[in-house]
């Protein structure tokens, strides 16, 4: 389990876990948190996930460009592409997610984690939203990851 500061709060480490992600929280099961890092040039933020927090499948599109990298800061957490085994993510990692790739990312059920995400650039980009990741889905990667170690 990751460490917690003395009054019971996640220590997000180097980067301010920042506010409680209610805009996006429909998309989400569990509860997330995000603090937007820049607004210009290129947006970047930190999302913190709960333990056993994910967000729901979905998608960016773009005409051009687009996509997304995850740079993983805090914690354990889980990465999947539509129709490929799941990948456990630990700090430091960093995930290159390409325009018009069904995936999905969020927390190991025991373990806080955060990954900053950038968004790359794109011309006429956007969000699809899918469904959430079943139960099923995500409980087999404990089994998963039990099976590595």
């Amino acid at each position: 389990m990751d460490k917690e500061t003395k009054n019971g709060a996640y220590d997000g480490g180097i980067f301010p876990v920042g506010k409680e992600n209610v805009d996006y929280n429909r998309y989400f099961t569990g509860t997330s948190y995000l603090c937007p890092l820049s607004t210009q040039q290129v947006y970047i933020a930190n999302v913190t996930f709960e333990p056993g927090c994910r967000n729901f499948w979905h998608i960016h599109h773009a005409k051009a460009g687009g996509g997304q990298i995850l740079l993983c800061v805090k914690g354990r957490g889980w990465y999947q592409e539509w129709g490929k085994p799941a990948r456990a993510l630990k700090e430091g990692d960093v995930v290159n997610i390409p325009a018009e790739v069904k995936h999905w990312h969020g927390a190991a059920k025991d373990c806080w984690f955060s990954h900053l995400a950038l968004e790359v650039p794109a011309t006429e980009g956007r969000t699809e939203w899918c469904e959430p990741v079943s139960d099923a889905v995500y409980d087999a990667l404990g089994e998963q990851e039990e099976r590595a170690e």
